[in-house]
């Protein structure tokens, strides 16, 4: 049935797909659904305290049972800058003028926290089987207690030398995550998004340079695009945008509309939204100030000055200052439940597969 085998042995799922975690948009209703269907389910924690990651995989253990990735950011914090803030403001300043926002009140600071000793212990006692980190691994001495809960560890790579260094440093699982990809790059050795490969660039480059299964992400939405990966080497997909749409996501109405009107060439990368190059479909914010703005304060700290304009603005039914993150493919997206994709996904790809090789 399916060429490579290793990461449904690996993971213990009907198939060889994994949903994309996405944080600010999803819980664990749309982890416990792709799951039923067959997928490998993600929880995002990178936005979640220590007790909401520990009630979400609660969740999820009661309603099913299905093997879980908690995913984490770990990337290296920097503290607030009071003047890269206060120039932001300035620049933001037009905004909190139309929508009758205070730029002097106080606003909690992005919560966008990188992995830590708490949530490791989190991990310990929790032992969800499998742990995946977006910004390159923790520290070696976090990694290790990670892997010796019994956790399978992995990261993604936007560049052959990242995924190399991840599997000295020991992911057991490498996603390679093409330039297509929706959300935040998951860079660490660079920063140039200018010379980020594209999906099916990147995969069989990936696959010749690593021993460990390497998972395909980046414009994957259908069947044929699973298929492709395959063809490449790739011993798994992890998609993200094609589930967007399914009622178990918590993408707001207004959200769902501009990604539901979305076309090919509809994303493009932004660091306006959150200090860091990630990709969606363009919002005002993102129209106007970016989409690359020097002016933007370094990560997480640009969502901060933007999280009371989004709140105005959503509560007048706009997705103005709303991260629209989607990939390249979101045109291919479709309104239907998460459980029924995954199969509608999976039987598609192992049609094309058996017609390929017919």
């Amino acid at each position: 049935m399916w060429p490579d085998r290793r990461v449904i042995e690996l993971f213990k799922t009907e198939f060889p797909i994994v949903l994309a975690p996405m944080a600010g948009i999803m819980d664990a209703d749309l982890v416990i659904a792709a799951a039923q269907g067959g997928a490998l389910g993600s929880l995002p924690c990178a936005m979640l305290s220590v007790e909401k990651a520990r009630e979400q995989v609660n969740i999820i253990r009661q309603r099913a049972s299905v093997p879980v990735n908690m995913n984490f950011f770990c990337h290296e914090p920097v503290d607030a800058d009071p003047r890269r803030e206060a120039q932001w403001r300035q620049r933001l300043a037009p905004y909190y003028k139309e929508f009758g926002v205070d730029p002097a009140a106080p606003v909690n600071a992005a919560n966008r926290a990188p992995f830590d000793a708490a949530m490791c212990e989190l991990v310990e006692e929790l032992k969800p089987e499998v742990v995946s980190f977006h910004f390159g691994l923790p520290a070696p001495a976090l990694l290790k207690r990670v892997k010796a809960a019994g956790c399978i560890v992995m990261s993604s790579a936007t560049i052959v030398r990242e995924a190399i260094w991840l599997e000295e440093n020991g992911a057991d699982v490498i996603i390679a995550q093409g330039a297509e990809a929706g959300g935040h790059r998951g860079m660490f050795l660079t920063d140039n998004i200018a010379e980020q490969p594209g999906t099916f660039a990147l995969v069989p480059q990936v696959v010749d340079a690593v021993k460990v299964p390497v998972i395909a992400a980046g414009g994957i939405a259908d069947g044929r695009g699973i298929a492709a990966a395959f063809a490449l080497g790739a011993a798994g997909v992890q998609i993200g945008t094609a589930y967007l749409r399914c009622p178990e996501s918590k993408v707001t109405a207004q959200a769902r509309l501009a990604l539901a009107q979305a076309l090919d060439d509809s994303t493009v990368i932004t660091n306006v939204m959150t200090g860091r190059p990630a990709r969606g479909v363009p919002n005002r914010a993102m129209r106007e100030v970016g989409p690359i703005s020097p002016d933007a304060p370094a990560f997480p700290h640009a969502a901060t000055g933007l999280a009371p304009l989004k709140a105005a603005a959503e509560k007048l039914g706009r997705v103005d200052f709303t991260n629209l993150w989607a990939g390249q493919a979101v045109r291919l997206g479709r309104e239907m439940p998460a459980a029924e994709l995954t199969r509608a996904l999976a039987g598609a790809a192992l049609a094309r597969m058996s017609q390929m090789a017919g």
